[in-house]
């Protein structure tokens, strides 16, 4: 069932053009990467889709509901960000707990909901630290957990693990991806990283220049690139990769 849906989403900066007649959608539960170098304008849509920036064309239904002048906090998404921005004052508790203290239908129970939050991305007994006790990966899963707190019908990702190592990256990839089956959420997750996208994503979305090239399974992208830009920028440099680390394992 299709949750999500951007038609003809248009976005200029002054006189230049970062989207051009965007239209895509997301099924409900599906895993989707936007996936493009940077410049290409996935960050500027992610914006779009969760209202913070208005595009000057186009429009974006949530669950058949036009969302596309709601302000952020009604659009029934929810956003990880890079830098985890968590509040620095606050126990990793108190960082889940804050915006369901804030939220009605969430307040008389927000210590307990916090707690069975934190047990689902394994933080339980770093409830009582604060942000800066935590290792990078630690620090992320706080920022997923006070995310899917308040059980979003859209979690967007932008570049969650593109600040940690790799060891951590793959971990908390795979603990994502756990998270996000058993919980069934809708995630759209923005990456430059072609490994990434291709190891978790029901669904892939080139982009390159403000548009989109292809969007299609991991499978149909790799067995059928759409262009000449698909097939370098994503199955040549996804090529690269798994050369080098060969070598790598070689060595």
């Amino acid at each position: 069932m299709e949750l999500l849906i951007a038609e003809k989403i248009t976005k200029k900066f002054e006189q230049d053009s970062v989207l051009e007649n965007i239209s895509f959608h997301v099924n409900k539960g599906e895993f989707l990467s936007i996936l493009g170098p940077s410049g290409c304008g996935k960050t500027t849509l992610l914006r779009v889709l969760i209202g913070l920036l208005q595009p000057e064309k186009g429009k974006i239904l949530l669950d058949g509901t036009d969302i596309t002048c709601y302000p952020p906090d009604k659009r029934k998404m929810g956003i990880v960000f890079q830098n985890y921005a968590l509040f620095e004052n606050m126990t990793v508790l108190k960082n889940v707990e804050y915006a369901l203290k804030i939220c009605r239908e969430y307040k008389s129970a927000a210590h307990q909901r916090a707690l069975y939050m934190l047990e689902q991305v394994g933080l339980t007994e770093y409830a009582g630290k604060y942000p800066d006790e935590l290792s990078g990966g630690q620090q992320q899963r706080v920022a997923i957990a006070r995310t899917l707190a308040l059980s979003p019908a859209v979690i967007l990702l932008d570049e969650p693990m593109s600040a940690l190592d790799a060891a951590t990256r793959l971990s908390l990839r795979e603990e994502l991806k756990r998270i996000q089956k058993e919980s069934g959420t809708t995630m759209i997750y923005i990456t430059h990283d072609q490994e990434e996208a291709f190891a978790m994503s029901d669904r892939i979305m080139v982009m390159g220049g403000g548009a989109i090239h292809q969007m299609g399974t991991p499978q149909e992208i790799l067995s059928s690139p759409a262009d000449p830009y698909v097939q370098e920028f994503v199955i040549g440099n996804l090529n690269r990769k798994i050369t080098s680390l060969m070598r790598f394992a070689d060595s």
